[in-house]
């Protein structure tokens, strides 16, 4: 079986409809112990206080806005290459979620921010590079509605994707790349070094899964509603050329 099959719509809504209802229990069951545990069952931390559980909203949304941007890079590059219409719809679906999840980055950090840097906001890399990966967002967003012609508003943003991938790496990477700013290193790494207590780490690992579930949930059915408005549009199309 080769993956390609499921860029054919009608394969995709099939194969969808059989797996969204798992995905979205799971969704469930790993968001509800990873928030239940996090915010009831940890403790404070010893400098941070309280404010350390935001951790498990703010590191999973920042997460979440990052990666969502890498998949719609690979969609929209799929479409450029091989014209498939799934993966870029795909993409146009994958954009509302990405502002939301770099929307809630921002504000948690911003109240994490405060009482811990004194300031709700500051022009760090990492902020900054956030702050312009949210507008790539909204941009992308506003280029699928202004255009009429579907092909060409895919192709557009697909090209406006691949700019904003520039930002989308740099919102991960900036505190690696400039030692300034405010921002401390990534939360969770690659490395042997612990940046985490376990007691904090464990339920941090239920969240992001969460996380990643719910994006896939509403991924599938956004994609499976955009797929019905093409096909409506089609339809409506034929409709008004054979009158």
């Amino acid at each position: 079986m080769s993956l390609w099959e499921y860029a054919n719509p009608k394969k995709f809504m099939q194969t969808s409809s059989a797996v969204l209802p798992f995905v979205a229990v799971l969704t469930v069951v790993c968001l509800t112990v990873g928030l239940t545990w996090g915010f009831f069952f940890t403790p404070d931390d010893f400098r941070q206080g309280s404010t350390v559980k935001i951790i498990y909203l703010h590191v999973p949304s920042a997460m979440m806005a990052i990666n969502i941007w890498v998949m719609m890079l690979v969609t929209s590059l799929i479409w450029l290459i091989r014209r498939h219409h799934v993966s870029v719809l795909a993409a146009k679906a994958a954009a509302p979620i990405g502002v939301v999840m770099t929307l809630m980055a921002l504000f948690t950090g911003a109240i994490w921010g405060q009482p811990m840097w004194g300031t709700w906001w500051e022009w760090d890399p990492r902020l900054t590079s956030f702050l312009i990966l949210f507008l790539f967002y909204l941009g992308y967003m506003a280029l699928w509605s202004a255009i009429e012609n579907a092909d060409t508003a895919a192709d557009l943003t697909s090209i406006l994707c691949l700019v904003g991938s520039v930002f989308a790496v740099l919102s991960r990477y900036a505190a690696n790349f400039w030692n300034q700013g405010l921002h401390q290193g990534a939360t969770l790494s690659l490395d042997k070094e612990e940046n985490i207590s376990d007691v904090f780490y464990f339920p941090l690992l239920f969240c992001l899964a969460g996380f990643v579930l719910l994006f896939v949930t509403l991924l599938l059915v956004r994609t499976r509603t955009e797929i019905r408005a093409r096909r409506l549009s089609a339809l409506r199309l034929r409709e008004r050329q054979a009158a």
